[in-house]
């Protein structure tokens, strides 16, 4: 492979990862604890924009498994926005011919 070749394909890269984070951003995921009582809701960047808790656990006596599950959905969430995410680049680095396996900052 020559260099020219090499440095296409790496423009190509980088325009296509600033288009996948683009669009990733505007994604919204949902994650889950509690068999749903507890619900996080994450963008493609991982921030979170929205928590809903179901009435019944607000308890003040619940406190702290309240809080256990809220970090919880949120985990969720950030798991399947990862998972999202590598599987896009995934998508991505097949395209342009590189190697699998390629690990790319998140």
């Amino acid at each position: 492979m020559n260099i020219q070749k090499m440095m296409k394909q790496a423009q190509q890269m980088q325009q296509k990862i600033t288009e996948l984070q683009a669009d990733l951003e505007k994604r919204e995921t949902e994650g889950a604890a509690g068999g749903g009582m507890v619900k996080v809701t994450l963008n493609g960047k991982g921030s979170m924009l929205k928590i809903s808790i179901d009435p019944s656990l607000i308890d003040k006596d619940e406190k702290e498994m309240l809080e256990d599950l809220i970090v919880a959905a949120h985990n969720d969430a950030k798991g399947k926005v990862e998972s999202s995410f590598n599987d896009e680049m995934g998508k991505v680095a097949g395209g342009l011919g590189l190697p699998g396996g390629l690990k790319l900052p998140f």
